[in-house]
C-alpha cells in the first residue's frame, strides 16, 4: 500500500467485521494492520515521508474512531 492518503475514508475497503462472543467488532483487515505496524516503525526511525505521516494519521484517526465504537458495542452487550 503505497498510495497517499489524508482521508481515514480513503481507507473504506480495509474495513473488515470480526465476530467476537456474541457481537461483530470492526477490524482493520490484515495488509492494512501491517502497514499501520510498518508506518510506525518508521516513524520510531525518524523516516516518515510525508505522504507516510498524511497516510499513518488517516489510519490513526480510523483506529480511534473503531477503538470508540467497539467499546460501544461492548458496552451495549455488556448491559444486556
Amino acid at each position: 500500500m503505497t498510495v497517499a492518503l489524508s482521508r481515514p475514508s480513503a481507507l473504506i475497503h480495509e474495513i473488515r467485521l470480526e465476530q467476537s462472543f456474541n457481537f461483530s467488532l470492526f477490524k482493520f483487515s490484515e495488509a492494512l494492520q501491517l502497514q499501520m505496524e510498518n508506518l510506525l516503525e518508521k516513524k520510531k526511525a525518524d523516516q516518515l515521508t510525508p505522504d507516510e505521516i498524511a497516510e499513518l494519521e488517516a489510519i490513526g484517526e480510523l483506529d480511534r474512531i473503531f477503538t470508540h465504537v467497539n467499546a460501544m458495542l461492548v458496552s451495549q452487550n455488556a448491559n444486556r
